[in-house]
């Protein structure tokens, strides 16, 4: 993984990220260990492999903490082991989601509040969770993930995409509610990021043809290409912008 800039103030900062052991997670959890930030991420799944990989690259290598991200107790836990061992956390980026998809017909109440417990309700909590220690340090940044889904009306995943669209008002209240103590909220909006997961699932190659045509730029995302955008938005370079929605989608969809 290399990466052309250099954000200065990354460096020794404390950083937790949910979902940070796979697919966009990983690239951005490299990102910040290369630019040598202290950096906890969080990861359902085993994610020692990606742990071991960056202990060879970097003199700094990340905290893994497995625990069920839709657990709100584990999750205030693992916030609070994170600021022990780097710091009190001065960047939160809140990237875990499932995306698995459903229709309309049949959906349960089950499944519903699953859905909302994994993509809405711990980037509350996770922001409730740092409040306090970025007040301390005199401020912070919070970037949440959203999605173009919302933006595109795609069938396949109502709630999916309504919590998608909940997490930009989020963000933006977050951002009036917590300017006055210089933290700052954003949301990164990413377009069809070639992950593992969308690859070994939903990737076809028609799929693929179809995307790229509605495409300004002619090609396809992957991981790496959002970490640009979350280095920014975490550094003091974008101190001047909170409660945007960014979308990183090489132009499927136009905001403004």
């Amino acid at each position: 993984m290399t990466h052309s800039s250099t954000f200065h103030d990354l460096k020794g900062a404390s950083v937790f990220i949910t979902g940070g052991g796979a697919g966009i997670g990983a690239a951005l959890t490299e990102g910040f260990v290369a630019q040598g930030a202290k950096v906890t991420f969080e990861q359902c799944s085993n994610a020692n492999s990606l742990v071991a990989k960056l202990s060879v690259k970097y003199a700094n290598p990340p905290v893994f903490l497995p625990f069920d991200f839709s657990n709100i107790t584990q999750l205030k836990s693992a916030l609070q082991t994170a600021a022990e061992r780097h710091g009190a956390i001065s960047i939160l980026i809140n990237n875990t989601a499932i995306d698995t998809r459903h229709s309309s017909e049949n959906y349960s109440l089950a499944p519903f509040d699953q859905n909302i417990a994994m993509n809405l309700r711990p980037h509350f909590f996770t922001a409730q969770s740092v409040l306090k220690d970025m007040c301390t340090i005199g401020g912070g940044a919070i970037i949440n993930f959203s999605s173009i889904s919302y933006l595109m009306g795609n069938a396949g995943y109502p709630v999916y995409a309504a919590t998608k669209s909940a997490i930009t008002g989020l963000t933006r209240s977050l951002a009036g509610e917590l300017g006055p103590d210089n933290i700052r909220v954003n949301a990164v909006l990413p377009g069809w990021v070639m992950t593992g997961r969308q690859k070994d699932i939903w990737v076809t190659e028609d799929g693929i043809k179809s995307n790229l045509e509605r495409q300004c730029l002619p090609a396809p995302l992957v991981p790496n290409d959002i970490l640009g955008t979350e280095l920014f938005l975490a550094s003091n370079v974008s101190r001047t912008m909170t409660g945007q929605a960014l979308v990183v989608d090489v132009v499927v969809v136009v905001t403004g």
